[in-house]
């Protein structure tokens, strides 16, 4: 199948095989291409609607020609990533990095973080990173011995990715596309645990079935009500939960926990990488109060469960609640920024 018989069969609202996407996304990384032809592909696949087995397919195609990071674990070893698709165009405080770095806390789990800079944020993970001092670019033996040592590193995307670039064209001129939901599903560690926020409400279900048919372990995929692709506290969060092969849906919201919900989204938001860094330090020592510390604790819980450090999202909170009191998370960063300071020099 080409390009243009697959856009054919898209505009008559008819979907791909798993292996029909794998097939042609793996032509789209690796072979000469006519442009106009993949745009026109792109486009009716987004109009279309993508199906899970489609994203499936172009997310194997991907990891076969990433560069991928050797990360040295057994098999059994919990890794996670924190990570959104982006593209909500909220602005708001990084909390997926933020929650990454904090995740790291606990002995058995090794976080992975994959990200890039800034698209439709003030501060994309790679600037709130760089922002800290940790280095984007260091050798892949570093990046071992620092999940050996502190249990967190950063793998730069466009360092892994080089075949992304031959469609940024197309990309540019579409908006969003499919490729808007690859990015968290390529983690170059490929993780076995993910906590995974959506643009779209009805993208939970899909992703969670993607992640499981890419063997991940456990994961939860969030949408937050008013259009976050994290754990919100404006509002109701929709959960697909991944656990075992079985995946659950269900919503969660802060009163259940709490917390008063955030009416003024402006209190969520930061100006630049600057601000972003400035709230990070004052949430690391437990000197922040109100909705992003709230949204933060939240998002923590989400991933210490997902990570199997509670039976259940209350007792996760608990748990990030007294890290955050004891200023564990704190200790932890410094450990963090040792070691990536060391490295640097």
């Amino acid at each position: 199948m080409n390009f243009r018989e697959a856009t054919e069969l898209l505009k008559e609202k008819k979907s791909l095989t798993k292996e029909q996407s794998y097939i042609l996304f793996k032509k789209l990384a690796l072979e000469d291409f006519d442009e106009a032809e993949v745009e026109e592909f792109l486009k009716a696949l987004k109009e279309k609607g993508e199906t899970w087995e489609e994203i499936s397919g172009a997310v194997k195609a991907y990891r076969e020609v990433m560069k991928p990071f050797e990360h040295g674990l057994s098999e059994s070893a919990i890794i996670v990533d924190t990570c959104g698709t982006g593209g909500d165009a909220k602005h708001t405080f990084n909390f997926s990095t933020a929650v990454a770095l904090a995740l790291s806390v606990e002995e058995d789990v090794f976080v992975v973080k994959h990200g890039n800079r800034s698209i439709s944020s003030k501060s994309g993970s790679a600037d709130l990173i760089e922002a800290l001092g940790i280095p984007l670019d260091l050798p892949e033996e570093a990046l071992r011995e620092a999940l050996q040592k502190v249990r967190f590193v950063f793998l730069f995307a466009p360092l892994y990715h080089s075949a992304f670039a031959r469609v940024a064209p197309i990309r540019k001129r579409l908006g969003r596309t499919i490729f808007n939901l690859l990015g968290p599903l390529l983690n170059p560690a490929r993780p076995n645990h993910q906590l995974l926020g959506v643009y779209d409400f009805k993208l939970t279900e899909k992703i969670a079935y993607v992640l499981d048919d890419l063997g991940v372990k456990r994961a939860m995929v969030v949408w937050g009500e008013e259009g976050y692709d994290e754990i919100t506290i404006t509002g109701s969060t929709k959960v697909s939960e991944l656990e075992k092969g079985r995946i659950t849906t269900y919503y969660l919201d802060p009163e259940d926990f709490g917390f008063e919900r955030c009416v003024n989204e402006e209190e969520l938001k930061v100006k630049d990488s600057k601000e972003s860094l400035e709230i990070f330090y004052r949430l690391f020592e437990n000197s922040l109060e109100g909705p992003i510390k709230d949204m933060f604790l939240l998002n923590l819980a989400g991933a210490l469960y997902v990570c199997g450090k509670s039976i259940d999202f209350k007792g996760a909170l608990k748990r990030a609640r007294k890290y955050l009191e004891e200023k564990i998370f704190l200790k932890q960063l410094e450990k963090i920024l040792d070691f990536y300071s060391r490295k640097r020099h």
